[in-house]
Protein backbone atom coordinates (compact mmCIF):
# COMPACT_ATOMS: atom_id res chain seq x y z
CA UNK A 1 0.00 0.00 0.00
CA UNK A 2 1.10 3.42 -1.08
CA UNK A 3 1.28 6.44 1.42
CA UNK A 4 0.49 9.95 -0.25
CA UNK A 5 3.23 12.19 1.24
CA UNK A 6 0.18 14.72 1.64
CA UNK A 7 -3.59 15.12 2.77
CA UNK A 8 -3.55 17.84 0.46
CA UNK A 9 -1.81 19.06 -1.81
CA UNK A 10 -3.09 22.46 -3.98
CA UNK A 11 -1.77 23.67 -7.43
CA UNK A 12 -2.35 27.39 -7.89
CA UNK A 13 -0.68 29.83 -5.18
CA UNK A 14 -3.22 32.78 -5.87
CA UNK A 15 -6.09 33.97 -3.13
CA UNK A 16 -7.97 31.01 -3.63
CA UNK A 17 -5.18 28.64 -3.60
CA UNK A 18 -3.20 30.12 -0.53
CA UNK A 19 -6.26 30.93 1.94
CA UNK A 20 -7.33 27.27 1.23
CA UNK A 21 -4.19 26.02 2.17
CA UNK A 22 -3.53 28.18 4.97
CA UNK A 23 -7.53 27.45 6.40
CA UNK A 24 -6.80 23.09 5.39
CA UNK A 25 -3.09 23.71 7.64
CA UNK A 26 -5.31 24.81 10.34
CA UNK A 27 -7.97 22.37 10.27
CA UNK A 28 -5.11 19.42 10.79
CA UNK A 29 -4.34 18.67 7.33
CA UNK A 30 -0.74 17.83 6.19
CA UNK A 31 -1.10 20.81 3.21
CA UNK A 32 1.65 21.28 0.20
CA UNK A 33 0.95 24.30 -2.63
CA UNK A 34 2.33 24.30 -5.90
CA UNK A 35 3.51 27.05 -7.97
CA UNK A 36 4.78 27.81 -11.45
CA UNK A 37 5.63 31.30 -10.47
CA UNK A 38 8.29 32.81 -8.17
CA UNK A 39 5.75 34.24 -5.93
CA UNK A 40 2.80 33.34 -4.58
CA UNK A 41 -0.36 35.28 -4.97
CA UNK A 42 -1.45 34.59 -8.10
CA UNK A 43 -2.32 37.28 -10.59
CA UNK A 44 -4.21 38.98 -8.08
CA UNK A 45 -0.93 39.99 -6.05
CA UNK A 46 1.60 40.08 -9.09
CA UNK A 47 -0.09 41.28 -12.00
CA UNK A 48 -3.89 42.37 -11.22
CA UNK A 49 -5.20 43.79 -7.99
CA UNK A 50 -2.58 44.84 -5.80
CA UNK A 51 -0.01 46.34 -8.70
CA UNK A 52 -2.99 48.04 -10.35
CA UNK A 53 -4.26 49.46 -7.01
CA UNK A 54 -1.16 50.32 -6.06
CA UNK A 55 -0.67 52.33 -9.65
CA UNK A 56 -4.42 54.14 -9.21
CA UNK A 57 -3.69 55.25 -5.37
CA UNK A 58 -0.26 56.98 -6.98
CA UNK A 59 -2.01 58.13 -9.98
CA UNK A 60 -5.11 59.47 -8.18
CA UNK A 61 -2.47 61.64 -5.29
CA UNK A 62 -0.96 62.97 -8.54
CA UNK A 63 -4.07 63.70 -10.14
CA UNK A 64 -5.40 65.32 -6.32
CA UNK A 65 -2.47 67.46 -6.73
CA UNK A 66 -3.08 69.10 -10.34
CA UNK A 67 -6.90 69.50 -10.00
CA UNK A 68 -7.85 69.67 -5.99
CA UNK A 69 -4.78 70.66 -3.56
CA UNK A 70 -5.11 74.49 -4.77
CA UNK A 71 -8.36 75.20 -3.01
CA UNK A 72 -7.18 73.76 -0.01
CA UNK A 73 -4.31 76.36 0.18
CA UNK A 74 -1.44 73.81 -0.93
CA UNK A 75 0.23 74.89 -4.25
CA UNK A 76 3.25 73.64 -6.05
CA UNK A 77 5.98 75.98 -8.10
CA UNK A 78 6.68 73.29 -10.30
CA UNK A 79 4.76 69.35 -10.22
CA UNK A 80 6.11 66.27 -12.01
CA UNK A 81 5.51 62.59 -11.89
CA UNK A 82 8.57 60.10 -11.95
CA UNK A 83 7.05 56.84 -13.52
CA UNK A 84 10.04 54.95 -12.79
CA UNK A 85 9.67 55.71 -9.02
CA UNK A 86 5.94 55.13 -8.78
CA UNK A 87 6.36 51.68 -10.80
CA UNK A 88 9.42 51.00 -8.14
CA UNK A 89 6.73 51.97 -5.02
CA UNK A 90 4.40 49.37 -6.96
CA UNK A 91 6.58 46.35 -6.82
CA UNK A 92 7.73 46.89 -3.59
CA UNK A 93 4.18 46.81 -2.70
CA UNK A 94 3.66 43.21 -4.08
CA UNK A 95 7.16 42.21 -3.01
CA UNK A 96 6.18 42.74 0.64
CA UNK A 97 2.72 41.25 0.12
CA UNK A 98 4.68 38.14 -1.19
CA UNK A 99 6.64 38.02 1.52
CA UNK A 100 4.28 38.24 4.15
CA UNK A 101 2.39 35.12 1.91
CA UNK A 102 5.40 33.24 2.29
CA UNK A 103 5.92 33.99 6.10
CA UNK A 104 1.83 32.32 6.43
CA UNK A 105 3.40 29.43 4.67
CA UNK A 106 5.94 28.69 7.01
CA UNK A 107 4.35 29.49 9.89
CA UNK A 108 1.34 27.42 9.46
CA UNK A 109 3.78 24.54 8.11
CA UNK A 110 2.95 24.43 4.40
CA UNK A 111 5.40 22.89 1.99
CA UNK A 112 6.23 24.97 -0.56
CA UNK A 113 6.63 23.23 -4.55
CA UNK A 114 7.87 25.04 -7.31
CA UNK A 115 7.23 24.23 -10.54
CA UNK A 116 4.34 23.34 -13.17
CA UNK A 117 2.22 20.86 -12.30
CA UNK A 118 0.78 17.30 -14.68
CA UNK A 119 -1.64 14.91 -13.12
CA UNK A 120 -0.11 11.28 -14.17
CA UNK A 121 -3.04 9.68 -12.09
CA UNK A 122 -6.04 10.75 -9.60
CA UNK A 123 -3.20 10.76 -6.84
CA UNK A 124 -0.09 12.27 -8.44
CA UNK A 125 1.34 14.73 -10.40
CA UNK A 126 4.71 15.91 -11.85
CA UNK A 127 6.31 19.17 -10.94
CA UNK A 128 8.38 20.49 -13.46
CA UNK A 129 10.66 23.53 -12.26
CA UNK A 130 12.64 24.51 -15.33
CA UNK A 131 13.39 21.06 -16.35
CA UNK A 132 13.80 19.52 -12.98
CA UNK A 133 10.70 17.05 -12.40
CA UNK A 134 9.34 15.63 -9.36
CA UNK A 135 6.51 13.42 -8.19
CA UNK A 136 4.14 14.62 -5.79
CA UNK A 137 1.71 12.61 -4.35
CA UNK A 138 -1.79 13.32 -2.29
CA UNK A 139 -4.98 12.02 -0.94
CA UNK A 140 -6.49 15.02 -2.54
CA UNK A 141 -5.62 17.43 -5.18
CA UNK A 142 -7.49 21.03 -5.34
CA UNK A 143 -6.92 22.78 -8.66
CA UNK A 144 -7.38 26.81 -7.85
CA UNK A 145 -4.80 27.99 -10.99
CA UNK A 146 -7.21 30.83 -11.73
CA UNK A 147 -7.40 32.51 -14.87
CA UNK A 148 -6.26 34.04 -18.02
CA UNK A 149 -6.55 37.01 -20.34
CA UNK A 150 -8.88 36.58 -23.74
CA UNK A 151 -7.41 37.48 -26.41
CA UNK A 152 -9.09 38.45 -29.69
CA UNK A 153 -8.17 35.99 -32.41
CA UNK A 154 -6.93 39.13 -35.08
CA UNK A 155 -5.23 41.15 -32.18
CA UNK A 156 -2.94 38.47 -30.53
CA UNK A 157 -0.70 39.88 -27.71
CA UNK A 158 2.37 41.34 -28.09
CA UNK A 159 3.65 42.63 -24.76
CA UNK A 160 4.40 45.49 -26.58
CA UNK A 161 2.13 47.36 -28.47
CA UNK A 162 -1.10 44.87 -28.40
CA UNK A 163 -1.28 44.00 -24.28
CA UNK A 164 -3.41 42.65 -21.94
CA UNK A 165 -3.64 43.79 -18.22
CA UNK A 166 -0.43 42.21 -17.01
CA UNK A 167 1.57 44.45 -19.15
CA UNK A 168 -0.69 47.62 -18.97
CA UNK A 169 0.57 47.64 -15.18
CA UNK A 170 4.48 48.17 -16.45
CA UNK A 171 4.77 50.59 -18.94
CA UNK A 172 8.28 52.51 -18.36
CA UNK A 173 6.54 55.85 -19.53
CA UNK A 174 3.02 56.98 -20.21
CA UNK A 175 2.06 56.45 -23.78
CA UNK A 176 0.64 59.27 -25.97
CA UNK A 177 -2.67 57.30 -26.71
CA UNK A 178 -3.97 54.23 -25.56
CA UNK A 179 -7.02 52.17 -27.09
CA UNK A 180 -8.66 50.05 -24.57
CA UNK A 181 -11.02 47.21 -25.92
CA UNK A 182 -13.85 46.61 -23.04
CA UNK A 183 -15.08 48.90 -20.32
CA UNK A 184 -15.08 46.68 -17.60
CA UNK A 185 -13.47 47.11 -14.41
CA UNK A 186 -9.91 46.30 -15.82
CA UNK A 187 -10.47 48.62 -18.49
CA UNK A 188 -11.64 51.63 -16.85
CA UNK A 189 -8.94 51.05 -14.07
CA UNK A 190 -6.31 50.58 -16.44
CA UNK A 191 -7.62 53.53 -18.49
CA UNK A 192 -7.87 55.67 -15.48
CA UNK A 193 -4.04 55.10 -14.10
CA UNK A 194 -2.95 56.02 -17.67
CA UNK A 195 -4.95 59.57 -18.56
CA UNK A 196 -3.99 60.60 -15.18
CA UNK A 197 -0.39 60.30 -16.34
CA UNK A 198 -0.70 62.38 -19.32
CA UNK A 199 -2.38 59.48 -22.47
CA UNK A 200 -4.92 59.94 -24.59
CA UNK A 201 -7.34 57.36 -23.67
CA UNK A 202 -9.97 56.07 -25.58
CA UNK A 203 -12.15 53.40 -24.26
CA UNK A 204 -14.50 50.95 -26.84
CA UNK A 205 -17.08 48.95 -25.36
CA UNK A 206 -19.19 46.61 -27.43
CA UNK A 207 -22.16 47.00 -25.80
CA UNK A 208 -24.23 50.29 -24.87
CA UNK A 209 -23.36 50.80 -21.55
CA UNK A 210 -19.83 50.52 -19.70
CA UNK A 211 -19.65 48.43 -15.98
CA UNK A 212 -21.19 45.15 -17.42
CA UNK A 213 -22.93 43.68 -14.35
CA UNK A 214 -23.13 46.85 -12.31
CA UNK A 215 -26.71 49.05 -11.44
CA UNK A 216 -27.27 50.72 -15.30
CA UNK A 217 -27.96 54.27 -12.75
CA UNK A 218 -24.43 53.37 -11.43
CA UNK A 219 -22.52 52.71 -14.52
CA UNK A 220 -24.14 56.07 -16.13
CA UNK A 221 -22.69 58.22 -13.36
CA UNK A 222 -19.60 56.52 -13.40
CA UNK A 223 -19.30 57.01 -17.12
CA UNK A 224 -20.05 60.97 -17.23
CA UNK A 225 -17.54 61.22 -14.21
CA UNK A 226 -14.96 59.47 -16.48
CA UNK A 227 -15.58 61.80 -19.30
CA UNK A 228 -15.23 64.73 -17.42
CA UNK A 229 -11.54 63.40 -16.45
CA UNK A 230 -10.83 63.09 -20.10
CA UNK A 231 -11.34 59.25 -20.82
CA UNK A 232 -13.05 58.98 -24.63
CA UNK A 233 -16.24 56.58 -24.48
CA UNK A 234 -16.93 54.87 -28.08
CA UNK A 235 -20.08 52.56 -26.95
CA UNK A 236 -22.05 50.27 -29.34
CA UNK A 237 -18.61 49.93 -30.88
CA UNK A 238 -17.42 46.74 -32.62
CA UNK A 239 -13.44 45.82 -33.69
CA UNK A 240 -13.56 43.51 -36.35
CA UNK A 241 -9.61 44.47 -37.60
CA UNK A 242 -6.10 45.32 -36.67
CA UNK A 243 -2.71 46.15 -38.57
CA UNK A 244 -0.45 45.85 -35.56
CA UNK A 245 3.39 48.16 -36.00
CA UNK A 246 6.27 48.29 -33.61
CA UNK A 247 5.09 51.84 -32.65
CA UNK A 248 1.29 51.63 -33.36
CA UNK A 249 -2.15 50.04 -33.66
CA UNK A 250 -5.33 50.87 -36.14
CA UNK A 251 -8.42 49.17 -35.29
CA UNK A 252 -11.27 48.89 -37.93
CA UNK A 253 -14.50 48.29 -37.22
CA UNK A 254 -18.41 49.61 -36.70
CA UNK A 255 -19.62 52.24 -34.11
CA UNK A 256 -23.39 52.44 -34.03
CA UNK A 257 -23.78 50.24 -37.33
CA UNK A 258 -21.42 52.88 -39.32
CA UNK A 259 -17.79 52.35 -40.03
CA UNK A 260 -14.89 53.27 -37.81
CA UNK A 261 -11.01 53.55 -37.47
CA UNK A 262 -9.18 54.34 -34.20
CA UNK A 263 -5.17 54.36 -34.17
CA UNK A 264 -3.07 54.67 -31.14
CA UNK A 265 0.16 54.19 -29.67
CA UNK A 266 -0.32 51.01 -28.15
CA UNK A 267 -3.89 49.14 -26.67
CA UNK A 268 -5.17 47.34 -23.47
CA UNK A 269 -7.57 44.29 -24.99
CA UNK A 270 -9.40 43.91 -21.67
CA UNK A 271 -12.48 41.78 -22.95
CA UNK A 272 -12.58 39.33 -20.28
CA UNK A 273 -10.81 36.58 -18.55
CA UNK A 274 -10.79 32.77 -18.92
CA UNK A 275 -9.92 30.27 -16.59
CA UNK A 276 -6.38 28.53 -16.90
CA UNK A 277 -5.58 24.66 -16.67
CA UNK A 278 -3.81 24.19 -19.69
CA UNK A 279 -1.13 21.51 -19.29
CA UNK A 280 -2.54 20.51 -16.36
CA UNK A 281 -3.32 16.95 -18.02
CA UNK A 282 -6.95 17.13 -16.66
CA UNK A 283 -7.97 15.39 -20.13
CA UNK A 284 -5.80 12.47 -18.97
CA UNK A 285 -7.53 11.50 -15.85
CA UNK A 286 -10.77 12.17 -17.27
CA UNK A 287 -11.79 15.55 -15.30
CA UNK A 288 -15.23 16.66 -17.12
CA UNK A 289 -15.82 20.46 -18.32
CA UNK A 290 -18.77 22.68 -18.03
CA UNK A 291 -20.73 23.91 -21.73
CA UNK A 292 -18.52 26.80 -20.34
CA UNK A 293 -15.32 25.53 -19.92
CA UNK A 294 -14.97 25.49 -16.74
CA UNK A 295 -14.39 22.67 -14.21
CA UNK A 296 -17.32 20.72 -13.40
CA UNK A 297 -17.70 20.58 -9.54
CA UNK A 298 -20.57 19.63 -6.74
CA UNK A 299 -21.73 21.57 -4.08
CA UNK A 300 -18.30 20.35 -2.01
CA UNK A 301 -16.09 21.56 -4.84
CA UNK A 302 -15.51 17.56 -6.05
CA UNK A 303 -14.93 16.94 -9.61
CA UNK A 304 -16.20 13.56 -11.22
CA UNK A 305 -12.96 12.47 -10.19
CA UNK A 306 -13.40 11.32 -5.92
CA UNK A 307 -9.99 12.64 -5.26
CA UNK A 308 -9.50 15.97 -7.51
CA UNK A 309 -11.59 19.15 -6.06
CA UNK A 310 -11.37 22.67 -8.07
CA UNK A 311 -12.18 26.10 -6.55
CA UNK A 312 -12.11 30.07 -7.83
CA UNK A 313 -11.49 30.97 -11.70
CA UNK A 314 -11.54 27.50 -12.94
CA UNK A 315 -15.20 26.58 -11.46
CA UNK A 316 -18.31 28.56 -12.49
CA UNK A 317 -18.84 31.75 -10.57
CA UNK A 318 -17.79 35.50 -11.10
CA UNK A 319 -13.47 35.94 -11.31
CA UNK A 320 -12.93 37.70 -8.68
CA UNK A 321 -10.38 37.08 -5.64
CA UNK A 322 -12.73 37.70 -3.03
CA UNK A 323 -15.05 34.56 -4.45
CA UNK A 324 -12.21 32.48 -4.72
CA UNK A 325 -11.29 33.09 -1.46
CA UNK A 326 -14.30 31.99 -0.29
CA UNK A 327 -14.40 29.27 -1.87
CA UNK A 328 -11.21 27.97 -0.57
CA UNK A 329 -12.26 28.11 3.12
CA UNK A 330 -15.24 26.93 1.99
CA UNK A 331 -14.06 23.95 0.46
CA UNK A 332 -11.07 23.26 3.37
CA UNK A 333 -13.95 22.91 6.13
CA UNK A 334 -16.28 20.92 4.19
CA UNK A 335 -13.24 18.61 3.65
CA UNK A 336 -12.73 18.45 7.72
CA UNK A 337 -16.50 18.06 7.60
CA UNK A 338 -17.76 21.43 8.75
CA UNK A 339 -20.26 23.42 7.47
CA UNK A 340 -18.04 25.24 5.10
CA UNK A 341 -20.56 27.75 2.69
CA UNK A 342 -20.01 30.33 0.27
CA UNK A 343 -23.35 32.86 -0.50
CA UNK A 344 -23.21 33.59 -3.98
CA UNK A 345 -25.96 36.26 -4.48
CA UNK A 346 -23.83 38.06 -2.13
CA UNK A 347 -20.34 38.47 -4.32
CA UNK A 348 -19.74 42.20 -4.12
CA UNK A 349 -18.47 43.95 -7.52
CA UNK A 350 -16.30 46.96 -7.31
CA UNK A 351 -14.43 49.14 -10.10
CA UNK A 352 -11.28 50.97 -8.54
CA UNK A 353 -11.86 54.13 -10.38
CA UNK A 354 -12.22 57.24 -9.20
CA UNK A 355 -14.97 57.51 -7.47
CA UNK A 356 -15.53 53.71 -7.06
CA UNK A 357 -18.21 51.65 -8.21
CA UNK A 358 -19.42 48.82 -5.94
CA UNK A 359 -22.71 46.54 -5.91
CA UNK A 360 -24.46 43.61 -4.42
CA UNK A 361 -27.56 41.93 -4.73
CA UNK A 362 -30.41 42.34 -7.48
CA UNK A 363 -29.81 45.70 -9.59
CA UNK A 364 -32.66 47.62 -10.34
CA UNK A 365 -33.32 45.86 -14.01
CA UNK A 366 -32.79 42.38 -12.67
CA UNK A 367 -35.78 43.25 -10.36
CA UNK A 368 -38.04 44.25 -12.94
CA UNK A 369 -36.76 41.37 -15.33
CA UNK A 370 -37.88 39.09 -12.39
CA UNK A 371 -41.02 40.77 -11.90
CA UNK A 372 -40.81 42.15 -8.56
CA UNK A 373 -42.29 45.16 -6.51
CA UNK A 374 -39.95 47.04 -4.68
CA UNK A 375 -38.95 50.53 -3.53
CA UNK A 376 -35.75 52.33 -3.76
CA UNK A 377 -33.91 55.05 -1.42
CA UNK A 378 -31.36 56.94 -2.78
CA UNK A 379 -28.94 59.45 -0.90
CA UNK A 380 -26.40 61.74 -3.21
CA UNK A 381 -22.97 61.93 -0.99
CA UNK A 382 -23.71 66.13 -1.17
CA UNK A 383 -25.87 65.73 1.92
CA UNK A 384 -22.79 64.10 3.90
CA UNK A 385 -20.90 66.24 5.96
CA UNK A 386 -17.59 64.06 5.69
CA UNK A 387 -18.01 64.18 1.96
CA UNK A 388 -18.29 67.25 1.86
CA UNK A 389 -14.90 67.86 4.05
CA UNK A 390 -13.12 65.52 2.49
CA UNK A 391 -13.49 66.90 -1.03
CA UNK A 392 -15.21 63.49 -1.94
CA UNK A 393 -19.06 64.62 -2.02
CA UNK A 394 -19.69 62.93 -6.10
CA UNK A 395 -21.96 59.92 -6.25
CA UNK A 396 -24.75 58.27 -4.20
CA UNK A 397 -26.15 55.35 -2.69
CA UNK A 398 -28.91 53.15 -3.99
CA UNK A 399 -31.31 50.67 -1.48
CA UNK A 400 -33.60 48.72 -3.55
CA UNK A 401 -35.66 47.04 -1.32
CA UNK A 402 -38.91 44.34 -1.56
CA UNK A 403 -41.87 46.44 -1.23
CA UNK A 404 -43.90 44.35 1.03
CA UNK A 405 -41.23 43.12 3.00
CA UNK A 406 -38.76 45.71 3.46
CA UNK A 407 -35.87 43.22 2.82
CA UNK A 408 -33.06 44.59 0.52
CA UNK A 409 -32.23 43.28 -2.30
CA UNK A 410 -29.43 45.27 -3.67
CA UNK A 411 -27.15 47.76 -2.53
CA UNK A 412 -25.55 50.13 -5.33
CA UNK A 413 -22.89 53.00 -4.41
CA UNK A 414 -20.72 55.02 -6.40
CA UNK A 415 -18.69 57.68 -4.32
CA UNK A 416 -14.95 57.09 -2.98
CA UNK A 417 -14.57 54.57 -1.03
CA UNK A 418 -17.73 53.00 -2.33
CA UNK A 419 -15.29 49.48 -2.56
CA UNK A 420 -15.04 50.01 1.83
CA UNK A 421 -18.72 51.29 2.12
CA UNK A 422 -19.96 48.56 0.24
CA UNK A 423 -19.08 45.65 3.24
CA UNK A 424 -21.94 47.31 5.40
CA UNK A 425 -24.26 46.59 2.68
CA UNK A 426 -22.83 42.56 2.44
CA UNK A 427 -23.60 42.54 5.98
CA UNK A 428 -26.78 43.31 6.48
CA UNK A 429 -28.10 41.77 3.51
CA UNK A 430 -26.32 38.19 4.73
CA UNK A 431 -28.58 38.31 7.33
CA UNK A 432 -31.99 39.32 5.82
CA UNK A 433 -31.84 42.45 6.69
CA UNK A 434 -34.12 45.31 5.90
CA UNK A 435 -34.11 48.78 5.20
CA UNK A 436 -35.13 49.97 8.29
CA UNK A 437 -32.64 47.79 10.21
CA UNK A 438 -29.81 49.87 8.33
CA UNK A 439 -32.19 53.01 9.36
CA UNK A 440 -32.21 52.66 12.81
CA UNK A 441 -28.38 51.24 13.30
CA UNK A 442 -26.73 54.07 15.09
CA UNK A 443 -23.70 55.55 12.60
CA UNK A 444 -20.89 57.56 14.43
CA UNK A 445 -21.09 61.31 12.68
CA UNK A 446 -19.28 62.69 10.60
CA UNK A 447 -18.32 60.00 8.38
CA UNK A 448 -19.69 59.06 4.79
CA UNK A 449 -21.34 55.67 6.39
CA UNK A 450 -23.76 58.13 7.23
CA UNK A 451 -25.11 58.19 3.78
CA UNK A 452 -25.72 54.28 3.97
CA UNK A 453 -28.57 55.06 6.62
CA UNK A 454 -29.57 58.02 5.09
CA UNK A 455 -30.64 56.20 1.64
CA UNK A 456 -32.27 53.61 4.14
CA UNK A 457 -34.17 55.96 5.55
CA UNK A 458 -34.94 57.49 1.89
CA UNK A 459 -36.40 53.79 1.16
CA UNK A 460 -39.33 55.17 2.80
CA UNK A 461 -39.35 58.90 2.07
CA UNK A 462 -37.85 60.23 5.25
CA UNK A 463 -34.26 60.71 4.61
CA UNK A 464 -32.95 63.81 7.22
CA UNK A 465 -30.79 65.91 4.99
CA UNK A 466 -31.93 64.90 1.36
Amino acid sequence: MTTSAYQLAIIGGGPGGYVAAIRAAQLGFKVAIIEKEKNLGGTCLNWGCIPSKALLTSTEHYHAAQEKFSAHGITFKELQVDIPTLMKRKEGVVGNMAKGIDFLMKKNKIDRINGFARFLDANSVEVDNNGTKQTVTADRFLIATGSVPIELPFLKFDGETVVSSDQAIAFPKAPKSLLVIGAGAIGLELGSVWKRLGTEVKVLEFLPRIAPGFDLEVATHLQRSLTKQGIQFHLKTKVESAKVTKNSVTLEGSEEGKPCTFTAEKVLVAVGRKPFFEGLGLEKVGVQLTARNRIQVDSHFRTNIPTIFAIGDVIDGPMLAHKAEEDGVAFAELLAGKPGHVNYDLVPGVVYTSPEGAGVGLTEDQCKEKGLAIKIGKFNFMGNGRAVAADAAEGFVKIIADAKSDRVLGFHILSANASELIAEAVLLMEFGGSSEDLARTIHAHPTTTEALKEAALAVEGRALHA
